[in-house]
């Protein structure tokens, strides 16, 4: 399949890294935190306990669902709260997880695909998670980040493309959203009017309904490859 793309959408969490190392890390250094800075905390709260309570915020705050950062905050707060803790940990205990969570660990090929890709076409990074591109030094290979808490309204609301897409300066159709999440990603994408690309690294069956994606690949490295076979079908960045 061949189109004209001006521009592209990434997905973070689970296209560039797999996120399940992360959340782990991120159990066992917020656990690790609290048995130094806060042992009630520690006692009250082990792991398990903390996830039942940031699941918890989750579906009392249906209103903060686009704000991972501000439910994580509430989660801590409640920990601290019930624990009988100094509130004044509540920052610091936010830091330790921000600086776990940006701790990633590219899938193999994701790396370089995303270094062959930005250079042919502009790459905004739009996601409903908050990892910090700065923090993890990939900053440089994107246009812009655009995350669900900045915008108000998470994928796949036709919103957040759209605000992407207007940003970018490119029509929606125009721009290909590349991402791993079947409905969040694809379908919420070209429901929008954007192209969508399906990331499917564990040989998963497409069950949209109604929508096939424009593009499907195993790697990051076939949208690459496939870019570099297409070059009619892309812009440079100096176009």
């Amino acid at each position: 399949m061949n189109f004209p793309i001006q521009a592209i959408t990434l997905d973070l969490d689970d296209t560039l890294w797999p996120f399940a190392p992360i959340g782990a890390r991120i159990d066992q250094v917020l656990h690790d935190w609290m048995l130094q800075h806060s042992p009630a905390t520690a006692a009250m709260f082990p792991q398990a306990a903390m996830r039942e309570l940031r699941e918890r915020a989750y579906v009392d705050n249906p209103h903060l669902h686009h704000d991972l950062s501000a439910l994580r905050r509430l989660a801590l707060q409640q920990a601290l709260q019930d624990s009988g803790a100094d509130a004044a940990l509540l920052e610091p205990a936010y830091e330790a997880f921000f600086a776990a969570r940006n701790q990633v660990e590219y899938y193999p090929d994701a790396l370089d695909a995303l270094q062959r890709i930005a250079a042919r076409v502009p790459v905004a990074a739009l996601s409903n998670g908050n990892a910090d591109l700065e923090r993890i030094g990939v900053a440089h290979l994107f246009a812009f980040q655009l995350g669900a808490r900045e915008h108000g309204a998470a994928k796949p609301v036709a919103s957040i493309f759209h605000a992407a897409c207007e940003r970018l300066g490119v029509a929606p159709e125009h721009v290909l959203h590349v991402g791993d999440h079947i409905e969040m990603d694809v379908a919420g994408a070209m429901s929008a009017g954007l192209r969508g690309c399906w990331i499917n690294r564990e040989a998963a069956c497409w069950n949209h309904p109604s929508l096939q994606p424009d593009l499907q690949f195993d790697t990051l490295t076939g949208l690459a490859d496939w870019l570099d076979a297409n070059p009619a079908a892309s812009a440079t960045r100096s176009a």
